[in-house]
């Protein structure tokens, strides 16, 4: 890769990003855990949560080893996850996939700060890092439904 592609690609702002992730760690005592892995590059993310009563994200945490990428994506997520829904996340989810793969748009608000990706659309094989946060969080999403 050329060094002007890889200074587009880990801007300073994805830097930023990936050096303060919110909510990183572990849970003490979990609700639910859930961990996902990119066969690709080998990153990891796992999840803690506890829902409420309302099925919304009361506690969160994720252990994210992951390239700058994935650590940025896990970063925007864990800034506005507490108090989400599972259809929030999902969408949420699914629209950076659509920006990444597809030319969509940005996700809304509150999670619009991922548009720090999209110069990532034309690295495919860092796609899965990117989602891998959001899948591991939908995945402990459905173990505590699944559990309920």
């Amino acid at each position: 890769m050329p060094d002007e592609d890889m200074i587009r690609l880990y801007s300073q702002r994805i830097l930023a990003l990936a050096a303060d992730i919110p909510l990183s760690g572990r849970l003490a005592h979990p609700q639910v855990s859930a961990k996902r892995r990119s066969p690709l590059c080998g990153s990891t993310v796992t999840v803690d949560l506890m829902l409420g009563d309302d099925g919304r994200i009361a506690d969160f945490r994720q252990d994210v080893k992951a390239c700058a990428l994935g650590q940025a994506s896990a970063a925007v997520l864990g800034r506005h996850v507490v108090g989400a829904s599972r259809s929030e996340i999902e969408a949420t989810r699914n629209a950076l996939e659509a920006m990444l793969k597809s030319g969509g748009p940005v996700p809304g608000a509150p999670f619009d700060d991922l548009e720090v990706l999209e110069p990532a659309k034309d690295f495919r094989n860092r796609h899965a890092s990117i989602l891998l946060a959001w899948d591991a969080t939908l995945a402990a999403f459905d173990e505590a439904m699944a559990a309920a």
